[in-house]
């Protein structure tokens, strides 16, 4: 049985969107980390677990939240070789959570975002379904294969892009623009804005790992 975790971090977050996510799937855990404790406290949840420095979270606010007894802390100083985020996957992962949805990992700084989905990597490695979502986008890592649904699709958008170099025999199936054994390269748009024509799709990448987006045009 997979248990799922929802981390909540501190980029821009779209609430409306949010709120309705959170309402429309439950998790076994939440992790709060920094400055996404403010989200959660605007959505009325309680974390189960809250990681960081507390470098951009309130201090009325952490007092708030210390007075509940069963919540985990994992305070770490402000200088430290990893980012917040990453520390919370990895408590996730310590943890055994096997599914790991994250929000708040967009909409603010360039370096942050792009390392949030680099941090989805380490997640593959260790056999842990891992994805970033707001309000337009959900961004996942594909390696050998993936299947893909009308019915379940985020947007009507899907992109892939490569990961670690160049991604090499790409096929594509049920897709606008179909693919057979094609090499994509490291700076290629050739397969960005994609849809599915069938009613289910498959990619399937004989090397490499593809940074899959799907995206609400």
């Amino acid at each position: 049985m997979k248990k799922t975790c929802l981390i909540v971090t501190g980029g821009r977050l779209d609430m409306d969107f949010a709120g309705a996510f959170c309402k429309s799937r439950p998790f076994d855990r939440l992790i709060a980390v920094d400055g996404g404790l403010a989200a959660v406290k605007a959505l009325e949840l309680v974390p189960d677990m809250i990681v960081g420095d507390l470098d951009t979270a309130k201090p009325s606010l952490v007092e708030e939240f210390k007075k509940i007894p069963y919540i985990i802390w994992d305070i770490h100083a402000p200088e430290k070789d990893a980012t917040d985020t990453e520390l919370a996957l990895k408590k996730a992962i310590a943890a055994g959570c096997t599914q790991i949805t994250i929000l708040g990992a967009t909409g603010g700084r360039f370096d942050h975002m792009l390392a949030n989905v680099f941090l989805l990597y380490g997640c593959l490695q260790q056999g842990v379904e891992a994805c970033i979502v707001d309000r337009q986008d959900k961004i996942y890592l594909i390696e050998e294969e993936a299947a893909f649904s009308k019915a379940g699709q985020w947007g009507t958008c899907i992109s892939f892009l490569p990961l670690l170099g160049e991604i090499r025999g790409i096929t594509l199936e049920g897709f606008k623009y179909p693919l057979k054994d094609y090499d994509l390269e490291m700076g290629s748009s050739r397969c960005i804005s994609n849809e599915l024509v069938e009613e289910t799709g498959r990619i399937q990448i004989r090397d490499g790992v593809a940074i899959c987006v799907e995206s609400k045009d």
